[in-house]
């Protein structure tokens, strides 16, 4: 039987890390964890994230992701100018509760898709998330490609080509698990990418992505200033040719946001190529979270459709 999120289950949370909380106020936005405000007797304000319970129906990388979040903001906080929130404690005890949770510090702001901004003001959020990005993705990186979180959802690889292949075979046996592709088509996806492999082998750092940037993840002031990026918990390792895919499926990637990025995106025919799979790794997600989380079949049903119409409409140019 899960536990409740009251006042009575959540005072203590905070109380166990040296916080006196006086009241809670639930986050709308969000659509994974749990998360509150939660105002102190000393007026201070902070934010209580809380997991799903382990048996909401996850993706591979996403068990347990929470794990990553202290080292990442640690990282951001230390290396970048992106306004991230400082993580307050990290409790995966489960002594007061099933689930693990983070206590941040809250950052000024609301949530881009909780304002009505639009024409200058959402090019100038959007150029600076573009700002954001080029300096993460040229600041903070690595010497292996994959999740490389402490969340541990695969092994390290010592190419991108390799770790996307991992990442390909893992999301297809989420889904067939789930029981949304048979056998005969998750061998069929599967093995669509192995024609393909040949655009994924090229030298590539190891950059540091978000890979949920949108506009529920963007918090933005009276100015029109981005004051916080939030969410970090899905980030991996890799190519950031892939989190232009996930800017592209979530409304980012205007032309606002490349002024800012200051980079010209790779048009090549290989390049195309790897963005139909960036795209469709980003599409077949969603196979599983409507199918375990959401319990929306027919919704599940159709990204589906999507994804295999768009795997039949492949071809080898470029390879």
């Amino acid at each position: 039987m899960r536990q409740p999120l009251t006042p009575d289950t959540l005072g203590p949370l905070l109380e166990a890390h040296g916080f006196a909380p006086r009241s809670f106020q639930r986050i709308a936005t969000g659509k994974f964890n749990d998360s509150f405000f939660a105002t102190l007797d000393d007026g201070r304000e902070v934010v209580l994230r809380i997991a799903p319970p382990d048996d909401a129906g996850f993706l591979f990388y996403e068990r347990r992701m929470m794990a990553q979040e202290p080292t990442l903001h640690r990282l951001l906080r230390e290396k970048t100018a992106i306004p991230v929130a400082e993580v307050l404690a990290y409790d995966d005890s489960r002594r007061l509760l099933d689930r693990d949770f983070l206590v941040l510090s809250r950052l000024p702001g609301t949530a881009l898709s909780d304002l009505s901004v639009t024409g200058d003001a959402v090019n100038r959020v959007l150029e600076q998330v573009g700002r954001h990005l080029r300096q993460l993705h040229d600041t903070c990186r690595a010497d292996r490609y994959g999740y490389l979180g402490e969340h541990r959802p695969m092994q390290p690889q010592d190419t991108w080509a390799a770790a996307f292949r991992v990442m390909w075979d893992k999301l297809v046996g989420d889904i067939h698990a789930c029981g949304a592709y048979d056998a005969a088509e998750a061998r069929a996806v599967r093995s669509a990418l192995d024609p393909h492999l040949a655009a994924f082998d090229r030298p590539v750092p190891s950059c540091l992505l978000h890979m949920d940037i949108w506009s529920q993840n963007i918090l933005v002031d009276g100015e029109a200033t981005v004051a916080g990026i939030v969410d970090w918990d899905r980030a991996l390792w890799g190519d950031p040719e892939i989190e232009f895919a996930v800017l592209d499926y979530c409304g980012i990637s205007e032309p606002a946001f490349w002024r800012g990025y200051g980079r010209e995106r790779d048009t090549s025919p290989r390049a195309r190529i790897r963005h139909a799979f960036y795209t469709l790794y980003e599409l077949q997600k969603y196979i599983v979270i409507r199918t375990l989380r959401s319990r929306r079949p027919a919704d599940a049903l159709r990204y589906k459709a999507h994804a295999l119409r768009l795997l039949d409409g492949l071809s080898t140019e470029g390879v």
